[in-house]
């Protein structure tokens, strides 16, 4: 019996553009491709172990001809709208007090602080959940173990009563292989709003 659900920020809740953010991105630098140095940077600001300046310098660095403005912009630009149909699900799920409510996102500062910006309920968002985890916070990412069994341990969960819904495959792999029933939710085609109709074997 599912008595946790936790959900994934991205294209679950807010829409993101992975594609394109790539695409602008290597325009944007002019070149082919991100180096191993560039990807282990990305990674490293998400998990939170380096500041929001070291990230910036090390692309000032490497892109001295861009502006710090354009390389937040360009780091940004993955960021899209959130429908607000979503969040008018979430608060009615929350009303019905039957399941605790997680979100677990790789999430680094530069986005949340955009979020907050253009996100006018951002905190309306916030406080429909139990818990509220933040990668850079908590220096943990998916889809390593260790972020789902400190989950798990923090909030004393078994993963038999726990559900999970991600857009990233692996995420979702790693989840499953720990006992935790998921939902892949498919951006393109599928809406978290639908959770009740999809999942319905489950509740």
């Amino acid at each position: 019996m599912i008595e946790t659900i936790i959900f994934d920020f991205g294209n679950v809740f807010i829409n993101i553009d992975i594609d394109g953010a790539q695409k602008h991105a290597l325009e944007t630098f002019n070149i082919k491709s991100l180096s191993d140095e560039m990807l282990a940077f990305n990674s490293f600001y998400e998990q939170g172990l380096i500041s929001t300046s070291e990230f910036i310098d090390f692309y000032a660095e490497n892109f001295p001809k861009l502006t710090k403005e354009i390389l937040i912009d360009t780091w940004n630009c993955i960021l899209k709208d959130f429908p607000k149909h979503r969040l008018d699900f979430l608060k009615q799920l929350k009303a019905t007090n039957k399941y605790k409510l997680i979100l677990l996102s790789n999430t680094n500062e530069l986005h949340i602080n955009w979020i907050k910006q253009h996100v006018l309920f951002y905190e309306d968002f916030k406080n429909c959940f139990d818990a509220f985890y933040l990668s850079h916070e908590i220096n943990l990412v998916k889809p390593n173990t260790d972020i789902f069994e400190f989950v798990l341990n923090e909030n004393k969960l078994k993963p038999e009563t726990c559900l999970f819904i991600d857009d990233n495959a692996d995420n979702i792999k790693t989840a499953s292989n720990m006992g935790i029933s998921s939902w892949h939710i498919k951006p393109d085609k599928d809406d978290v709003v639908d959770l009740f109709k999809i999942k319905n074997d489950l509740f």
